[in-house]
């Protein structure tokens, strides 16, 4: 059988992250939503149906039999079971909400996710988490941090690391090859992860719940609160409180970054201060792509939403509340907008077009850092999200 993973609704609320991954490779937690899946459900591969445009990137796979599940929710011990039950044909269904559904090849080819009338519901009235806007990915880290950290380590025994560490509490977790030196980490309120080769430095204090991924690095004295999960190939320092970097982002100075979601490729300048708490204290807004004016998100602290790509200079300062699109290049003195479109060059002194040349050559020089190499598919991607995008640079 073969496991794929759908986009429904929530990837046009979930712009601009959804712009260049199905919802399903987004990171919460220790993992990414479908490698949650795989893991509880003892798969050795999966795909994904999205976006055209996508598709190269992330492909589909079919068999004669198919189990479609949708990208945006998170599993549990409860929902695998349910899912499990189902037979060829059968959908399982929460409040008109498609969880999942098993089809045979023909059926799934051409499959529209938005009508499954003709197919048999099986209704599920225990609750889930479902990520419908980018905020719910900080909202909901916690409760995902230690049901990842439950699953990744039930039944092992953490690696030894440095006497030079202090640890408070016993949900602390390192896999072999993860090395930290005189840091202190305080499990009392969240467990700790630290994935294979990554790396703590000294003088750090990280409280838990915290997931540090493969390759990646917490800088010297960086102080770091829970719920905050780096992912692989990420560098992180100074201060961070409730955030999660998809991947190969770095925010590896001076600066505070608080309930925020940076995607992959990203680079935060030394001494950005994002705010994460209005002067007044009321309701933050965030933009929304798909009405294009901003959404209230019944927070209080709502910090930064940065897509794939983007960057800042040094000394940025995010207001509360801040999308910023992907590939764009922010910098310069006060306040930019709360909203950066997708490919925009400048700050709060002015706007100009970002061209695709030269994102391409940024991207390409920060690849290479890296030993990836910016293919071909890579810039398609970029590129349909630039064509795509053009109505966003009102400037």
């Amino acid at each position: 059988m073969s496991i794929l993973f759908f986009d429904d609704a929530s990837r046009e609320s979930l712009l601009p992250l959804s712009f260049t991954r199905p919802v399903a490779d987004f990171r919460i937690g220790i993992l990414t939503i479908a490698e949650k899946w795989a893991k509880r459900l003892s798969a050795t591969s999966y795909s994904f149906v999205t976006e055209e445009y996508l598709q190269e990137k992330f492909p589909k796979k079919l068999a004669d039999d198919n189990l479609l599940i949708n990208g945006s929710i998170c599993p549990d011990e409860v929902l695998v079971i349910a899912i499990n039950a189902l037979d060829l044909g059968e959908a399982l269904v929460a409040e008109q909400v498609l969880i999942a559904i098993k089809l045979s090849e023909k059926e799934a080819q051409n499959f529209n996710f938005s009508d499954f009338s003709s197919y048999k519901s099986i209704a599920y009235a225990g609750s889930f988490i479902k990520i419908t806007y980018p905020e719910d990915l900080f909202s909901h880290n916690e409760a995902e941090l230690r049901k990842d950290f439950t699953l990744l380590t039930a039944g092992r025994t953490s690696a030894k690391i440095s006497a030079t560490n202090t640890i408070l509490g016993s949900n602390f977790f390192a896999e072999e090859g993860a090395s930290a030196e005189c840091a202190t980490f305080n499990t009392l309120e969240g467990p700790i992860y630290l994935a294979k080769n990554s790396q703590v430095m000294e003088g750090s204090h990280i409280r838990g719940s915290f997931a540090l991924g493969e390759h990646s690095q917490v800088k010297m004295g960086a102080k770091i609160y829970g719920a905050t999960t780096i992912g692989p190939h990420c560098r992180v320092g100074g201060e961070v409180n409730n955030s999660i970097l998809f991947a190969y982002s770095s925010k590896g100075h001076e600066g505070f970054l608080g309930n925020s979601v940076l995607g992959e490729w990203c680079n935060i300048g030394a001494d950005t201060n994002n705010s994460n708490l209005k002067n007044n204290y009321t309701e933050v807004r965030l933009w929304e792509y798909a009405k294009q004016s901003f959404r209230k998100t019944g927070l209080q602290f709502c910090g930064l939403i940065m897509a794939d790509h983007a960057k800042c200079g040094i000394n940025t300062m995010f207001n509360t509340g801040t999308v910023v699109g992907v590939s764009a290049n922010v910098f310069g003195a006060g306040y930019p907008r709360n909203y950066m479109p997708d490919f925009a060059w400048g700050g709060a002194q002015g706007l100009e077009v970002y061209p695709l040349a030269k994102v391409f050559e940024t991207a390409e020089r920060v690849y290479e850092r890296r030993n990836r190499v910016f293919d071909e598919i890579e810039k398609n991607i970029l590129t349909h999200i630039f064509e795509q995008t053009q109505t966003y640079r009102r400037f």
